[in-house]
């Protein structure tokens, strides 16, 4: 994987045979989470997605356990990636993530983050994820300190920040969310690091610019890309608000 050292501008390459993805220098990223996308229809989303300027389509995976929801697991991410020719980023939203890293490695994620509140030795995980070839994430929930992450900032390629509390889209913006993406930075700059952050949970059009400006890579989507009247123009919208 290739790094650049400005947090604020990369660009991704995606090889869909063998879900290789590497970073060269570009502007901020987006990545739509078809947790809002109508589920009757998830094949139409994924090819507007496709059309679309997203960089990585995102997948809530949930198990009513961990968040009180639940959504889909392998055999539904394997027939996405059938289709899709973006990155998938998997969001594991569920209890004990070690036990499904290689399935949904093996079912087309390009990206597995896991949560830092689920893992009991979460060093062993990120390696277990790096084992399978796939980006290694680490999530936080609204409640837990960044500064825990200090140690395990050495070892992922991508930090997210939750920006409100995981289950349920359509919720409204966590205003403490700013002062976690400063403070990462600042540990990022400090230990001259190359993850990625990103940031989910309440995005709009209207905080994209300032999320961008504090320090965030990619701007997860949801309610603001599939409620819109133009899907497509409004990813285009966030996407640019840099």
């Amino acid at each position: 994987m290739i790094f650049v050292s400005n947090f604020l501008v990369f660009e991704q390459i995606f090889e869909k045979r063998n879900n290789v993805i590497t970073f060269e220098k570009k502007n901020a990223m987006i990545a739509p989470s078809i947790l809002s996308a109508d589920f009757t229809r998830l094949a139409d989303a994924i090819e507007m997605l496709n059309k679309s300027e997203a960089d990585y389509i995102h997948l809530d995976i949930m198990d009513g356990m961990f968040v009180p929801n639940i959504t889909f697991g392998m055999p539904i991410v394997k027939q996405l990636n059938k289709i899709a020719q973006k990155p998938l980023d998997t969001h594991l939203m569920i209890v004990q993530p070690e036990r499904y890293i290689q399935e949904f490695a093996d079912a087309g994620s390009a990206i597995i983050t896991v949560h830092y509140e689920a893992c009991s030795h979460l060093h062993r995980t990120i390696q277990q994820i790096k084992q399978t070839g796939a980006k290694a994430g680490v999530s936080v929930n609204p409640h837990t300190p960044i500064s825990l992450l200090q140690h395990i900032l050495y070892e992922v390629d991508l930090v997210l920040i939750m920006s409100v509390n995981p289950g349920f889209g359509g919720q409204k913006f966590i205003e403490f969310s700013y002062d976690k993406i400063t403070e990462l930075r600042k540990m990022k700059e400090q230990k001259n690091l190359n993850f990625l952050i990103e940031l989910d949970g309440g995005v709009c059009l209207e905080n994209a610019e300032k999320l961008y400006k504090t320090g965030v890579d990619i701007l997860v989507a949801g309610n603001a890309v599939f409620t819109s009247k133009n899907p497509l123009q409004a990813i285009k919208d966030i996407r640019n608000k840099k």
